[in-house]
């Protein structure tokens, strides 16, 4: 068994005294810890310093970086607290980098699984788990079913090679979000392999999509983010269609195609690079074919549903 690589942790966090005490708790569990964890805050004004600096005051390996307040919460600055924390790293020696957010608990053997299966793959780049929001059901997650698009990871807790993350820039600062997104599609554009492992779970514990916004207007944001991340039209008019198929998703999934169309239609702007947009699309339409392919087969066979496209963007808002 090859050695474990080292890692280091950032976890950008804004007014999180509500949950970054848990954690703290989970971290400090590991089996395998990081050379450090650096925790940005990024202008909070509730409690949250004070509980990092009582863990940080124990434990050499956590670290504090402030950061002056701000008034909006929005991922462009959180890109920019985690190049913050980055940049504190450089001076030491470690192999991978991750984010983790301030609302997420972990399995004490987290990491050191993770860590593993780093050491196993030379080329992998990027590499986490499924998150889930009921931790009596660690198996209902977005990732809980045959289509599952295992080449994403979750953007709430992201394991980088620290070679890769290099080469993709880091996390891009864009306002409307989908940095993690980006990170990983870019990682795989660069010939990399990105990989949720299923064997584990992470908790989460704000509803994702609800940091801003009520869920309806959540699901009308990820269909605007998958326009302007180059989201091929017929993919994303599916998934809302599939969606709807799942009675707790019906209208979700119209708000979902409403959000796509409507950017569409007034335009809005892509940040992303035409390489990066022909590439999703490639990975999209690949991934229609498989589906439609399967669906033929097993409806011939007359043993089961046809598949449904998995979330392409599961970033959270």
């Amino acid at each position: 068994m090859p050695a474990l690589p080292k890692y280091v942790l950032i976890t950008p966090a804004r007014n999180e005294e509500a949950f970054i005490e848990g954690t703290i708790v989970s971290m400090l569990a590991q089996t395998a810890r990081p050379e450090r964890w650096i925790i940005v805050s990024d202008g909070s004004t509730d409690g949250t310093d004070a509980i990092v600096k009582r863990h940080a005051a124990q434990h050499p390996w956590i670290e504090l970086i402030r950061l002056p307040e701000r008034r909006d919460r929005q991922f462009a600055a959180k890109a920019r607290a985690f190049a913050a924390g980055y940049e504190r790293l450089q001076s030491l020696t470690f192999d991978l980098v991750g984010n983790l957010d301030a609302d997420i608990t972990l399995p004490p053997d987290f990491y050191a699984f993770l860590l593993a299966r780093f050491a196993e793959r030379p080329k992998l780049g990027v590499a986490g788990t499924p998150f889930v929001e009921d931790a009596s059901r660690p198996d209902q997650h977005s990732y809980a079913h045959g289509s599952a698009n295992l080449t994403h990871v979750s953007g709430a807790c992201q394991l980088f090679r620290r070679q890769c993350f290099d080469e993709v820039g880091g996390y891009v600062p864009i306002k409307g979000g989908a940095i993690d997104w980006i990170a990983v599609t870019t990682a795989r554009m660069k010939g990399w392999e990105t990989r949720t492992f299923l064997e584990r779970v992470c908790f989460h514990h704000r509803k994702i999509g609800t940091g801003n916004h009520s869920p309806l207007v959540a699901k009308f944001h990820y269909g605007r983010k998958a326009y302007y991340v180059g989201g091929h039209p017929v993919w994303e008019t599916l998934r809302g269609v599939f969606q709807m198929r799942e009675s707790p998703l019906l209208i979700g999934g119209l708000y979902h195609i409403a959000g796509y169309w409507w950017s569409c239609l007034t335009r809005v702007h892509r940040p992303v690079s035409p390489e990066l947009m022909a590439f999703h699309r490639s990975e999209q339409m690949a991934r229609l074919n498989a589906i439609f392919r399967r669906g033929g087969r097993r409806g011939a066979r007359g043993d089961g549903p046809e598949a449904k496209p998995a979330e392409s963007v599961t970033t959270k808002v």
